[in-house]
């Protein structure tokens, strides 16, 4: 059995989903071989041989790669995809994007989501927002997978030395074509990735004091900034901060949340984190129930004190 990854890459580096979706594909037995489809992505693939673990990076060079569409992605796993008996992807919006397009062409069963490897072809997924989880068992001969990267530590990024073999691009198959991108920069750490994550509800009332509030103790603590889908409705913050089942799936060292009641959307993104701060002034709030550390008290008041005492 092997397994390949297909990595997530902006052409110069490998991005931290593809370290968790590595690890989870260790745990499927055999090889793990890594997929770079590119345009002038040679330091990415360099960068994925490095990736503790993995044998062997397939380098696959166009310029119809360069900004991942995911019709020529696909294509270009599917002609390298009878080799192998598990094709991994990080549950991330481009690998959702790939993942069912390949699982249709090859007619098989996807399994979106995987928390958990139990065997090459047994698996675990959560459902009902995470307060289910199902073992499911693939099989179909090739295995077409998204992994949940919260749920499996990251494989070292340095310390192999796989060998990269350049493979022949599929062709550009001219469906769709890349127009352009609005990228929000900022000084923080991108959300899916950062260790402290500060995140603010509905209840602070307006962006204004969103930003008034929760700015200045993410500042302090150097963390990226979250949201409820809530607070996002409302206008407060920008949908790339929103932080749950529909937003993005988060699990950091430390997760602050403010104001933020504790529906099921939300706790399925972020309940894997480490330790879990709860500030709200409502004592029933569900927040508390996966709390580490409960602070019944009125955030405009506390959320203040803290950034004092820190």
């Amino acid at each position: 059995m092997t397994a390949l990854v297909i990595a997530e890459h902006d052409n110069a580096s490998v991005k931290g989903a593809t370290l968790n979706t590595v690890a989870a594909a260790a745990q499927c037995g055999g090889e793990v071989h890594v997929l770079i489809a590119g345009h002038n992505a040679g330091a990415a693939a360099a960068a994925a041989a490095q990736i503790a673990g993995v044998s062997k990076v397939i380098h696959a060079d166009a310029p119809g790669f360069e900004h991942g569409l995911a019709e020529n992605v696909a294509a270009q796993v599917l002609a390298i995809a009878a080799s192998y008996s598990h094709i991994l992807f990080p549950a991330t919006a481009s690998g959702k994007n790939v993942a069912p397009r390949v699982a249709a062409h090859l007619d098989v069963a996807q399994l979106s989501d995987v928390t958990k490897v139990i065997s090459h072809d047994t698996f675990e997924r959560p459902i009902y927002a995470g307060n289910a989880i199902a073992t499911v068992q693939a099989l179909d001969a090739t295995k077409v997978i998204t992994v949940r990267t919260t749920g499996f530590d990251p494989a070292a990024a340095t310390g192999g030395s796989a060998t990269v073999e350049t493979a022949t691009a599929a062709a550009d198959d001219g469906k769709s074509k890349f127009l352009g991108s609005e990228i929000a920069k900022s000084d923080r750490p991108e959300l899916t990735a950062a260790k402290i994550i500060v995140s603010g509800g509905r209840a602070l009332g307006s962006a204004e004091k969103f930003n008034d509030v929760m700015t200045p103790l993410a500042d302090k603590l150097g963390a990226a900034l979250g949201a409820s889908r809530a607070a996002v409705d409302a206008g407060y913050a920008p949908n790339d901060w929103q932080v749950g089942q529909t937003g993005k799936i988060v699990a950091p060292q430390l997760y602050i949340a403010a104001g933020i009641s504790g529906a099921i959307q939300h706790l399925a993104g972020m309940k894997d984190s480490k330790v879990i701060v709860a500030i709200n002034k409502d004592a029933e709030a569900p927040i508390f129930s996966v709390a580490d550390y409960g602070l019944e008290a009125d955030l405009f008041e506390a959320v203040p004190e803290l950034i004092k005492a820190l």
